[in-house]
């Protein structure tokens, strides 16, 4: 059976950069920024997306198109006789399932917010109890199990409908419609009284800021977040390069793709530091930022109601974006492997996916005294494994098998990353690729387990 194919490049790239495009956008890049020097962090986060993210990403795609098959076949299709890189095709695979069974939980939460806004929830909320919300639905197992259990749903019901009908049409949709929300939301925070302020905190370089935070700290943390924001090395790229057309070369793409997430990346500081500033709210990282500073400043704000609502439907888009992007690598696996048809693929990850996200929501309240990984909590320890060991080894995999002549080998590496119209990658980055780029995401491997 012939393999299906994006419908058209806007949407391969739409779908590739909503998978990068999640809450990491959001929660933890405009707080790094504020906190290291604003447009300092901002010149180092742009620089290790060019020297780390895109050769990366470029590599997974690589290996996507040129192989036509999800992660295991992939490796199978391109390594030489006898090899076994594809052992790592089934750690992408087993990294997959478990981001997605907490971050099913998470992109609930977005919208079980939306919800809360929408309906006037915030409305009887007093000012300064924004964060009981967030205690009461964690304690709550039943309402954060309905939110999940929703998402997970649409998920699979929009990849039941295939790759062009389903996820392409639909993903065009949403990011269209989280690319206007985020300029909308962007400009009303900008225009609040007191702005100015918190523009200032997030923007403009800031040396003190950066001297007592420590050069080395910064630049870690922007070599961190540079890597972390575009999902690499779990293959969740990979299987929408095995979707692409020959017309464009693989770097174009790449370069469209960092570009949309880093302007939402962006977009998203202007959103929060502005209205924090206007009302006098220290910014927070993590959920925190999220569930109880913004709904504090939403329940404070002139039409809070409308901004809340917008705001969390904004967060819902992008979070289920990736889900949508991630369950699409899961779909495809069991059918590239067993020769499964896409109903039975989607029935079966369906019940899987539902099953496994249980133990993240119960963590928070049934199972708050369970911690797997030291005194981390269920999801914490998840997350721990995914971003901390699976993504960062993962890509050094990848890097290897693309430059290592006892893997896929440069040179056709290369001649798959250059066919097609677009902007070219020299060959004279091989010393670079092949020495330089596997240590600095080791570095991000060492610091992570540190």
């Amino acid at each position: 059976m012939e393999r299906e194919k994006f419908g058209s490049r806007i949407g391969f790239i739409l779908v590739s950069a909503g998978c990068a495009i999640g809450i990491g956008n959001v929660w933890k890049f405009p707080y790094m920024a504020g906190q290291n020097g604003g447009a300092i962090f901002v010149l180092f986060y742009i620089l290790f997306l060019v020297l780390m993210g895109l050769p990366v990403m470029t590599m997974e795609l690589s290996v996507g198109r040129a192989s036509r098959k999800s992660a295991v076949l992939s490796y199978k299709v391109l390594e030489k006789e006898g090899n076994k890189w594809h052992i790592h095709g089934w750690f992408c695979i087993a990294g997959c399932y478990l981001l997605m069974m907490y971050y099913t939980t998470v992109s609930g939460w977005m919208l079980s917010y939306a919800w809360k806004f929408l309906t006037g929830k915030f409305d009887s909320v007093a000012s300064g109890s924004a964060g009981d919300v967030f205690g009461g639905m964690l304690s709550d197992p039943v309402g954060m199990a309905i939110f999940m259990v929703i998402t997970v749903l649409l998920g699979f019901g929009v990849l039941s409908l295939g790759v062009q009908k389903g996820l392409e049409k639909v993903t065009k949709v949403m990011m269209t419609g989280l690319l206007v929300l985020i300029i909308v939301l962007a400009v009303h925070s900008v225009m609040l009284p007191g702005a100015a302020e918190g523009l200032k905190f997030y923007l403009a370089p800031n040396i003190e800021n950066v001297k007592s935070v420590g050069i080395f700290k910064l630049i870690v943390g922007a070599m961190n977040q540079a890597f972390f924001t575009l999902s690499l090395g779990i293959a969740a790229m990979e299987i929408f390069g095995s979707y692409m057309s020959k017309d464009k070369s693989i770097m174009s793409e790449s370069i469209l793709i960092i570009c949309l997430d880093t302007f939402v990346a962006l977009f998203a500081g202007l959103i929060i530091f502005p209205a924090c500033s206007a009302y006098g709210v220290s910014p927070d990282q993590g959920p925190a930022l999220i569930f109880m500073t913004l709904p504090e400043l939403f329940i404070n704000m002139p039409g809070g109601r409308i901004w809340g609502t917008l705001f969390f439907v904004f967060m819902s888009f992008a979070s289920f974006s990736t889900v949508t992007a991630v369950f699409e690598n899961l779909v495809a696996w069991p059918t590239d492997n067993w020769g499964w048809s896409r109903k039975k693929s989607v029935i079966c990850n369906l019940i899987f996916v539902l099953v496994a996200s249980l133990p993240c929501v119960f963590g928070y309240n049934i199972w708050s005294d369970l911690h797997l990984i030291g005194a981390r909590d269920v999801l914490d320890s998840e997350d721990f494994i995914v971003s901390n060991l699976l993504l960062p080894i993962g890509a050094i995999v990848y890097t290897l098998f693309c430059v290592s002549r006892y893997g896929w080998g440069f040179d056709n590496y290369i001649a798959e990353v250059n066919e097609g119209e677009g902007i070219k990658m020299s060959a004279k980055l091989k010393p670079y690729l092949t020495y330089v780029l596997p240590v600095l995401i080791l570095v991000i491997v060492i610091t992570g387990l540190i």
